[in-house]
């Protein structure tokens, strides 16, 4: 459950990894108990089986069931809404999507993650359309998933315990996001711009958008293959801390005005995306550690 003071979530994206079994998960682990053994090592976790189809929502509640009481899952959402579609007419994918089992999280449910294809320019109007779209409460997911079509006929859940905020974040990999225009049509959604570490593959922004910030590491030198030094690390805790206390710092990285600083603080979710070479857990969990010492 997000705590009602700013704080910090670090984890990673996705959890079954084979190449992880008998290095990071002790050998003779059981698949069935990877999300348990991480989950106490980590504060987070990025689901992103709900990027490639949609999931169950009997999974989902064996996710919720497996993790402590105060875990959080960010989910990613479904290529289907921004690969295929490419954010026009998903009205009703959207609605299938939240039926598919998202808020049987309950209150272990986080962020919502949208990530653009890098063939998808930035397009204001389509933009906005989309972001209109999407829901500002599980209250409002509710009605949404409701709306669903036959494909969700007997397997939907389309309920929620109680009407909480629900947060939303979006990656970009084209270039012509870069832009002050952009970062202000955040702003006016609440939407958070995603810090995405892609070692220099995709575009890097720091600009901060909503009340809470969103980042993804991808891989220091090597995307998704190369490990985060301890020095990489710190650095990486003095950004999150800086953005947990309010602040909303400007530099190279950033393209827009600053944004207000929030004396409330904001939340920071970070996951580490560095799975390849099983660098992503001890990262996470390396980060977590100097985090958990504040």
């Amino acid at each position: 459950m997000l705590a009602d003071v700013a704080g910090t979530w670090v984890g990673t994206s996705g959890w079954r990894y084979p190449p992880w079994r008998g290095t990071f998960y002790p050998k003779g682990l059981v698949q069935r108990r990877e999300l348990e053994h991480l989950s106490r090592q980590v504060t987070s976790i990025e689901i992103n089986g709900s990027f490639y189809s949609l999931q169950r929502p009997e999974s989902y509640r064996a996710w919720v069931a497996e993790t402590p009481d105060d875990f959080v899952f960010a989910v990613k959402g479904g290529r289907f809404i921004t690969h295929l579609k490419q954010l026009r007419d998903v009205g009703t994918p959207l609605a299938n999507f939240l039926a598919s089992g998202v808020l049987a999280l309950g209150p272990k449910l986080g962020p919502v993650l949208w990530q653009l294809p890098p063939r998808l320019r930035f397009d204001p109007g389509r933009i906005e359309e989309f972001l209109t779209l999407l829901p500002r409460s599980t209250g409002a997911a509710a009605e949404i998933a409701a709306r669903h079509d036959e494909r969700l006929d007997g397997r939907a859940h389309t309920e929620t315990d109680a009407d909480r905020p629900l947060r939303h974040a979006i990656e970009v990999r084209h270039p012509s996001f870069c832009t002050p225009a952009f970062v202000e049509l955040l702003r006016e959604q609440d939407v958070a711009l995603v810090v995405a570490d892609t070692a220099g593959t995709w575009p890097y922004l720091e600009d901060v958008t909503a009340d809470f910030v969103y980042v993804r590491l991808h891989g220091d030198a090597e995307l998704y293959t190369s490990g985060y030094t301890p020095e990489a690390l710190d650095r990486w805790a003095v950004k999150v801390r800086a953005w947990r206390d309010g602040e909303a710092p400007t530099g190279e990285q950033t393209v827009a005005p600053a944004a207000p600083r929030r004396p409330e603080g904001r939340d920071v979710f970070v996951y580490f995306d560095n799975d390849v070479k099983v660098h992503a857990p001890y990262d996470a969990i390396g980060l977590c550690d100097r985090l958990r010492s504040d």
